[in-house]
């Protein structure tokens, strides 16, 4: 871990003061690599877990008293343990801290008096899920090692973000910050809730590039695209009652119905739909070592989400029509949930550095800004960092 536990214990204690027991709990951030605004449709994703994380350390407190301080942001909140259950959000950073405590007590696991320290790795705003990185950690942190299903967890801090953060998200990003897996993606079934573990070709590498950018946009139209979702359930059901999310509509059954649904729930649903069918293909195709089709997924997934679901942007899909056209990238999409954040760019090992270079100066120069690249390393979940 390259001295991050001994560096936070010593952060620890220069914010809070000497202290005993200290435990390290770290949750990862990810990357979606295909799959995308299908979660909260019951449908099919395929993230990885990654080496950028969210590290909570925590001690006891003597007072009733849960405080948190973000390194990060260099704030602190804290909250008197009996008035967690009727707490009211602050649209802040700590709500996300305050919502799974809110939520532990709620299930009856209880929140004990402690002060936490929070740091992350994971950049804000970049669409690799650092929300659900700190609801990830902070939950693990709160339990101590108390027996809870990994799933629970999952639903748990889902339940924080839906209920008390106030975004309507699928359990994709708190699922996989719970079940990781080193050097593999996996694909979840967000009905279900089941996963398949999918090990990558090793002749791909995957690399995310921050646009630097985040549009405000971003979190209305977010709740625009979920009740856009609904209503195109709505009309399909009055022919396929059988139908209770778009998970169970077919390429077909939406083609048969075009001159019923209306234009915009029709593109949105299109999107769903064909982005199911290519999470199933790209997991064939990474099966079979086919890197030029898994490549062409990519491609089409963004085309999708740029046209029909309408979530990209001008930095988005510059830096996706930038990479595509250079030497040695399978293919590049959007990833998270848009109007900003990072691409997922799959590139030949060998040609990494070079399209590193090239990407960066072609964005620096359109945009003036210069992006941050992150190289995509498959990582475990949620866990204890022991080594103190």
């Amino acid at each position: 871990m390259d001295g991050t536990p001994r560096f936070l214990a010593q952060s620890f204690e220069q914010h809070f003061g000497p202290a005993s027991a200290l435990r390290v709990f770290r949750a990862p951030g990810r990357v979606n690599l295909i799959g995308e605004h299908t979660d909260y449709n019951l449908g099919f994703v395929m993230p990885m877990a990654l080496d950028l994380a969210c590290f909570t350390v925590i001690a006891p407190a003597p007072d009733r008293v849960l405080r948190v301080y973000s390194m990060n942001l260099e704030q602190e909140g804290s909250w008197p343990l009996d008035a967690i259950p009727s707490a009211q959000p602050s649209r802040d950073w700590g709500d996300y801290v305050l919502g799974v405590a809110r939520e532990l007590q709620l299930a009856g696991y209880g929140v004990p008096a402690a002060n936490l320290l929070v740091w992350s790795t994971v950049p804000v705003g970049s669409g690799l899920s650092s929300s659900a990185a700190i609801e990830v950690a902070v939950a693990a942190a709160l339990l101590g090692g108390r027996s809870i299903e990994p799933l629970e967890l999952a639903k748990l801090c889902r339940r924080a973000e839906n209920n008390f953060v106030g975004m309507p998200c699928g359990i994709m990003d708190q699922y996989i910050a719970v079940f990781g897996r080193e050097g593999a993606a996996v694909k979840i079934d967000c009905r279900s809730l089941d996963h398949e573990v999918v090990k990558l070709p090793a002749q791909a590498e995957f690399l995310a590039i921050n646009t630097m950018v985040k549009h405000e946009l971003g979190s209305s139209a977010y709740r625009h695209r979920v009740a856009e979702c609904a209503a195109a359930v709505e009309v399909i059901r009055k022919t396929h009652p059988q139908v209770q999310s778009l998970r169970d509509v077919t390429s077909a059954m939406l083609a048969s119905l075009a001159d019923q649904l209306p234009p915009v729930p029709a593109k949105r649903a299109r999107h769903v739909v064909t982005e199911d069918e290519r999470v199933e293909a790209f997991v064939e195709a990474s099966r079979q070592g086919d890197l030029r089709r898994m490549g062409e997924l990519l491609v089409a997934s963004h085309r999708s989400l740029q046209h029909d679901y309408e979530v990209s942007c001008e930095e988005l899909d510059f830096l996706v029509d930038t990479a595509i056209s250079l030497p040695g990238v399978y293919g590049a999409r959007m990833t998270g949930g848009g109007f900003g954040g990072c691409t997922v760019n799959m590139v030949q090992p060998e040609h990494a550095l070079r399209f590193q270079a090239a990407i960066s100066e072609a964005y620096q120069k359109r945009f003036g800004l210069t992006p941050e690249i992150y190289p995509c390393r498959p990582s475990a979940g949620v866990g204890e960092v022991t080594a103190l």
